[in-house]
């Protein structure tokens, strides 16, 4: 990567080694975190999804989430919006129209168009789920501003390059774009 590209190459000298999290031990309880935590801030998201957790004496399911008592979701502060997504989710996992029991043998692909016949889960969802819960290795989320930001930073670029023109920089790191992505977010952190 260093080689065909300097500036991730010095960028990736600096931050030091790869660090993924370890994935979920349910793709399901995965996936709620997803939403759960987007468009929030990481102490809020995690007080919200801590108390929502708290809800399942049994454990997260499809099936707990379906007979939750109406207005539970909402007592934990857990949105309207958020609450419609996990019991999308949770219906479309239980009928058996998502299944994610195999996600681990589909094409990044199939898996994204999979995910997002969900509400709430849209493609940005999908592909940090290939990243995160499946550790795939060649993701390109160019949609994602964090990226984009990382990758105007690292390059020196006054703006973030627009998903179409980031779209083609990615090709340098084929088949490791995940890691090119992963080292963008750690140019913002500083």
């Amino acid at each position: 990567m260093a080689r065909r590209d300097p500036a991730m190459g010095k960028l990736i000298k600096r931050v030091g080694k790869l660090d993924l999290r370890e994935p979920h031990d349910d793709p399901f309880a995965a996936l709620v975190r997803s939403i759960m935590y987007q468009q929030l801030a990481g102490a809020a998201a995690t007080a919200i999804h801590n108390r929502f957790l708290d809800l399942f004496l049994e454990g997260l399911s499809p099936r707990a989430v379906l007979a939750l008592k109406d207005g539970s979701m909402r007592a934990v502060g857990v949105s309207g919006p958020k609450q419609a997504a996990i019991v999308d989710l949770a219906t479309k996992v239980a009928d058996g129209t998502v299944p994610l029991e195999d996600a681990d043998s589909l094409t990044d692909d199939d898996l994204v168009a999979r995910l997002v016949q969900v509400r709430g889960i849209g493609r940005w969802t999908a592909e940090m789920f290939l990243m995160f819960q499946l550790h795939r290795m060649d993701v390109w989320p160019v949609d994602d501003y964090g990226v984009r930001k990382g990758w105007a930073m690292t390059h020196l670029l006054k703006e973030p390059p627009a998903p179409r023109a980031l779209q083609a920089q990615g090709e340098l790191f084929r088949p490791y774009r995940s890691v090119a992505a992963w080292y963008c977010w750690r140019a913002i952190d500083g």
